[in-house]
């Protein structure tokens, strides 16, 4: 998994990997609280198709992810997003992140969101660093916000506030 990436829009035809990345990071303990994977239908319905990428090789294989939910249906919130990112275990240290941001941020800049959010376990110093090199910024650290494995996990909440947007 050495090749360049190219970012393309997420679409089902990556579904089978993109659930198996999640997974992964799933596995791996500090990515999320989430336990198991949702299946493609749930995946694809509660993540908006226009802010949306993967991040494939030259052979077209997902390297990583990234996509956005709507953070509220109230219309004051229209314009703020929350991302999760994720990359193959494979292809991490490599770009991936960076690139899929990148791809991110110009879409829903686009788009006008004015906030694209994200909660981190402040343990995964590599996402917190991916993010600050993206422009997101820390907002500050929700205390014991949940249990993980029958432990509390403190979440960093970061943001990425548009410039060009009023």
């Amino acid at each position: 998994m050495n090749a360049p990436v190219r970012v393309v829009p997420l679409t089902a035809a990556h579904a089978r990997e993109v659930v198996a990345i999640y997974q992964a990071g799933i596995d791996g303990g500090d990515a999320t609280f989430e336990t198991a994977a949702p299946a493609w239908e749930r995946f694809d319905a509660s993540r908006l198709p226009e802010h949306r990428f993967a991040a494939l090789d030259e052979a077209g294989r997902v390297l990583g992810w990234v996509a956005v939910s709507k953070v509220s249906d109230r219309g004051a919130y229209a314009g703020v997003v929350e991302h999760s990112v994720y990359v193959h275990p494979e292809a991490r240290g490599r770009g991936v992140a960076s690139a899929l941001l990148e791809a991110l941020i110009a879409s829903t800049e686009a788009a006008g969101v004015w906030t694209i959010q994200s909660g981190i376990f402040p343990e995964n110093a590599a996402s917190l660093a991916v993010h600050a090199r993206a422009g997101f910024r820390v907002i500050g650290t929700r205390e014991r916000i949940g249990r993980h494995h029958g432990v509390w996990r403190d979440v960093t909440l970061v943001e990425r506030r548009s410039s060009r947007v009023d």
